[in-house]
């Protein structure tokens, strides 16, 4: 009697022990099935900046062709704050399924955290990077009172005269600010820096004479150009710019290693699986690859550069974090 009750205590062990093994497997593939069934529900894009900014623009366009893509639909939320850090802190606390993602951009990734005492994330610790979406040029222009319409004949002028010429920017550590710090350092030069508050005042007194340049936007300085009101010296971008294909580049014209502007991607909350990283690569890239998407993103003054993939992506975020570090450092920004 005794033997049969431990034969049966025996079994009914194995048989607890094989229903332990079953449940561990089943707790350990549903996780990984959600994720191949991926997406199963409305995915949000938080956005930093404002309706109607390029940000939200890029966001918007890309959502659309992907939600018909994936067969659900892609919801562009605006959460602005903190020069677009505010939706990136947000994100960064994000549940990481997939399901929220943020489109950032240079600001918030690789110039904020050196500016700002209290930013609630880690750059490069807190995120999964997906991919890149676009790539914003920036243009170097001139106003026409002193005859400055080459990279060469403002380099040779400010050498003659230290400290005599001056630039606006959008503002004090903005993308604006820091690549024209980046080309008086690369071509020698020293000038006054005005900051004013956004592009139309920085870009109206450039055109009327009380600021000899400034770096701002190809899609905001453009038109300018284009109207003869300043001289387009070069475009920020290791190519031409598609909107300006006349324009040359800085290295063109001797400025060496200049491939600088403001990118914009996705990213997701750290943790957030492999599978469903690699899947919203491909759908992003696949949304990109469309003509007609394409055709209105380039209508946006913005140019499509995909990643080849997410750690692609990742090694550009790094890479950029460090530029502009070194560069806020070196034109002696404090940060606030």
């Amino acid at each position: 009697m005794k033997s049969v009750f431990i034969k049966r205590w025996h079994q009914q062990k194995i048989r607890y022990s094989l229903l332990l093994v079953v449940l561990g497997f089943g707790l350990c593939l549903t996780p990984a099935l959600k994720a191949e069934n991926f997406p199963d529900k409305p995915i949000s894009i938080i956005i930093g900046f404002p309706p109607g900014t390029s940000a939200d623009s890029v966001a918007r366009i890309i959502g659309e062709k992907m939600g018909k893509d994936l067969g659900q639909p892609i919801i562009v939320k605006n959460k602005p704050g903190v020069g677009g850090s505010l939706a990136l802190a947000d994100v960064a606390k994000s549940k990481p399924d997939g399901y929220t993602l943020a489109l950032t951009s240079t600001g918030p990734m690789g110039i904020n955290p050196h500016l700002y005492k209290e930013i609630a994330y880690d750059a490069l610790l807190d995120f999964a990077p997906v991919g890149q979406t676009t790539w914003l040029p920036y243009l170097l222009v001139s106003n026409k009172t002193k005859g400055l319409d080459s990279v060469a004949k403002v380099i040779q002028y400010a050498r003659i005269h230290p400290d005599q010429m001056n630039y606006s920017s959008i503002g004090l550590g903005t993308t604006s600010h820091l690549l024209m710090a980046m080309f008086l350092q690369k071509a020698g030069i020293q000038m006054v820096h005005i900051p004013y508050t956004g592009s139309s005042q920085s870009q109206s007194d450039v055109i009327a004479g009380n600021v000899d340049m400034t770096f701002d936007t190809l899609v905001s300085t453009l038109p300018h150009v284009q109207s003869g009101r300043l001289n387009g010296l070069a475009v920020s971008t290791a190519t031409r710019a598609k909107l300006a294909p006349n324009i040359p580049t800085l290295q063109e014209q001797g400025i060496a290693d200049y491939n600088m502007g403001a990118w914009l991607g996705i990213v997701a909350p750290k943790g957030t699986p492999p599978v469903v990283i690699n899947k919203l690569h491909a759908e992003f890239n696949k949304a990109l690859r469309d003509s007609v998407v394409r055709q209105k993103l380039e209508d946006l003054g913005t140019e499509v550069v995909m990643s080849e993939s997410p750690q692609a992506f990742a090694k550009l975020i790094s890479d950029n974090y460090q530029v502009w570090g070194d560069l806020i450092k070196q034109a002696g920004i404090e940060r606030k």
